[in-house]
């Protein structure tokens, strides 16, 4: 800050802003302290109703991504001699020149698109996005959701007949809360938006609930829960499946008020129930007296709920994993249900709105190895082989939205490597990273707290319905542009050049204004709320819509409002399952897998001291009895081997590790030919998707296989 403009400013300039926190799902509320341009303090906002006086330390680094020297402020382009800053009207012509030479020679599907993580998390990157790339309309389309979320969205596509039509659990009111492959205390919710998780969990153990969670790895929400069994990696499947069969065999089954909306139910139990216990035991690695006592207190539970996560979606059977969970709800008669698994009434409904998209699968395969699309999307492990492979349909232009699919995506380092391979690429990111340091031109957006924003995806996923706008904090700088900005003028220059239409839009604030006025809580539908954005604008602190409340089978989007129990691509998926476990042997290898942490936000940040200070973080977390047997001390420097690559990273001794399983966390590797900017040696880390194999995929969907990946580990 100006030091001559500082000292103008009195302390009668400072002011209190409140907004939601949009750096994670959990969107908790802030009160932010302000004089002039400078951030005095950030805490939480104990007047919003959904995360109720609670933030993490991602919120307070909000002050240091505002100022980070790092963060690109105008727009870059890569020539011989290094980076070149450039005016934003000479880089969208540039941009727009590129890539329409290479749709015209080559057709639209050369040119492919990534979108990462930050864009569900920036309304503008949804408004206004997929609306530019559809000026191109090429199938190569890509994002983080094949290495996170598919197998949710998929079986939600198919059994309830759209792609965000996912059962929450109502912590807020359950007796029985059973977690797979989740770390709440780390991440408040994901898929799950549940902002202060401790002090929820705490309500739900001082009402009688209890908290059973399975990871192979005694996590921090392990520590607070009432049980932590540990499972082999990427066999939820095996213990889910037992559990049903249990249920089954023991007449367990507790109808539900949706028993006459549930199509198949009967052919997925009676081919869940001719599977071997015996077998389902061995594979998941939990006796079978202990499966039994679950599934009887889970059935017997006044208010139930299963909840499965990234460890559980990101393994070869992930889609079979939630689709097992779905069951497992419906058939002890806690799906829509208080206290179970109900679906969120948003304000901005995504569902029942005249721009919904319900999904999609299977209408188009990718070119090298056929993996099926969904939603429009192909699984993003097929990237890099799209642009390696020579022929008609290669890839040779690629753009990334706030993504470092570098660091994010299966087999990175490959992925790395084609990306070098390619005539053009342009990234829309604020940052110089792994994956943008490829481009030949960057065009940074505005800092969040430059702008407006509105949860368009957390508040449809949140345990309690509310709704909150957020206000830009300061004024964007006069040569700065929205995301939504730079969509539109790409936008244009490319349909003008390609000879398409195209029609005004509007802003995303009068988007979210229309969206809120036609939802379930607006004028438009005769709501005595009358929600709308001025209304929002008048509540700083959002405003409380009320607990989850049973939905069904109105808010079904299937022919005749059916609950489609046995799709057949899972009946299928059983059946291989079903041999699988029967040919299951012993294994004496390793198996890795991720973690997060609360001070972590994916592969971005670690230039921030307050979120990197004190320990290392990234280390290979390892059992004594695993390191004994491989002649390794803790602290020591170890290769860590699998098919597609290896690391070399410090191993830590720890007994909160499953015997035969290794953990590294993900986001980390900036270690890159110049990318390491700001960020000490020590920080840098290593990337554990140089280990992921993007051939290690789940055979249904093509997500991508994070957890249970074979490795080897020796001193290095």
């Amino acid at each position: 800050m100006d030091q001559t403009k500082a000292a103008s400013v009195s302390p009668a300039d400072e002011r209190i802003h409140h907004r939601a926190c949009n750096l994670c799902e959990a969107i908790c509320g802030l009160e932010i302290r302000v004089r002039g341009n400078e951030i005095l303090s950030i805490r939480p906002d104990d007047a919003d109703p959904l995360s109720q006086g609670h933030i993490c330390p991602k919120a307070v680094a909000l002050k240091d991504l505002y100022e980070d020297p790092d963060r690109l402020r105008q727009p870059i382009r890569r020539t011989e001699s290094g980076w070149e800053p450039m005016e934003w009207e000479a880089a969208f012509d540039l941009v727009a020149d590129r890539l329409c030479g290479i749709v015209e020679k080559h057709g639209p599907d050369a040119v492919a698109n990534y979108l990462g993580n930050p864009t569900v998390h920036n309304y503008g990157g949804l408004t206004h996005g997929p609306r530019f790339l559809g000026t191109i309309r090429t199938k190569n389309r890509f994002s983080a959701t094949s290495v996170d979320q598919l197998p949710h969205q998929l079986l939600a596509y198919w059994m309830y007949g759209h792609q965000l039509l996912v059962p929450i659990a109502d912590i807020d009111r359950c007796d029985y809360l059973l977690v797979l492959g989740a770390n709440p205390m780390a991440s408040n919710g994901s898929l799950m938006t549940v902002p202060a998780f401790p002090k929820r969990l705490k309500a739900l153990q001082a009402r009688g609930g209890k908290l059973v969670l399975l990871d192979p790895r005694r996590t921090e929400t392990a520590e607070v829960a009432d049980e932590h069994l540990f499972i082999r990696p990427g066999t939820d499947a095996a213990f889910l499946a037992a559990l049903l069969k249990i249920i089954d065999r023991d007449n367990l089954a507790r109808p539900g008020r949706l028993s006459g909306f549930e199509d198949g139910l009967e052919v997925a139990m009676a081919d869940i129930g001719a599977l071997d216990l015996d077998a389902l035991s061995a594979h998941c690695g939990i006796d079978i007296p202990t499966i039994e006592r679950i599934a009887r207190a889970f059935a017997s539970a006044p208010r139930a709920a299963a909840y499965g996560r990234m460890g559980v979606s990101t393994q070869v059977r992930g889609t079979l994993c939630q689709w097992l969970i779905q069951l497992l709800n419906i058939v002890t008669g806690n799906l829509d249900r208080e206290g179970g698994a109900l679906f969120t009434q948003p304000a901005v409904d995504l569902i029942d709105n005249p721009t919904s998209k319900p999904g999609s699968f299977g209408r188009w395969k990718s070119r090298v190895r056929g993996l099926p699309e969904f939603g429009g999307e192909l699984p993003v492990a097929a990237l890099a082989e799209e642009i390696l492979t020579e022929g008609e349909g290669q890839v040779r232009a690629l753009i990334t939205m706030a993504g470092n699919p570098v660091l994010s995506t299966p087999n990175g380092a490959q992925l790395d490597r084609a990306l070098d391979a390619l005539d053009f690429m342009v990234s829309i990111d604020f940052y110089l990273n792994e994956t943008t340091r490829h481009a030949d031109v960057i065009l940074p957006p505005t800092c969040t707290l430059e702008h407006d924003h509105y949860d368009l995806i957390f508040h449809a996923f949140a345990v309690r319905n509310t709704a909150r706008y957020s206000a830009p904090l300061f004024e964007r700088p006069a040569d700065a542009r929205h995301d939504w900005e730079i969509f539109e003028a790409l936008g244009d220059r490319i349909a003008a050049r390609l000879g398409s239409k195209r029609t005004p839009h509007p802003r995303p604030d009068q988007v979210v204004d229309m969206g809120l006025q036609i939802g379930p809580y607006g004028g438009m539908r005769k709501h005595p709320m009358k929600l709308s954005l001025a209304a929002l604008k008048a509540a700083p602190h959002g405003v409380d819509l009320g607990a989850l409340e049973p939905s069904l089978p109105q808010r079904l989007q299937t022919p005749g409002k059916f609950i489609l129990c046995a799709p057949p691509a899972m009946i299928a998926e059983l059946a291989d399952f079903a041999k699988e476990i029967r040919g299951v042997a012993s294994e004496s290898g390793l198996s890795l897998i991720g973690r997060r942490h609360v001070r972590s936000n994916n592969s971005w940040m670690h230039n921030s001291q307050r979120l990197v200070k004190g320990p290392v973080r990234n280390r290979l977390l390892m059992h004594p009895g695993d390191l004994a047997a491989r002649g390794l001390r803790d602290g020591a420097k170890v290769r860590v081997a699998s098919r597609v690559g290896a690391v070399e990273v410090e191993v830590e001794a720890s007994d909160a590790m499953m015997p035969g399983v290794v953990s590294l966390p993900h986001g980390w590797g900036h270690d890159r030919a110049g990318t390491r900017i700001g960020i000490a040696e020590a920080h840098a880390g290593v990337s554990p998707n140089d280990l992921t194999d993007d051939q290690y995929l789940d055979a249904v969907c093509g997500n991508a296989a994070l957890n249970g990946v074979p490795v080897t580990v020796a001193a290095a």
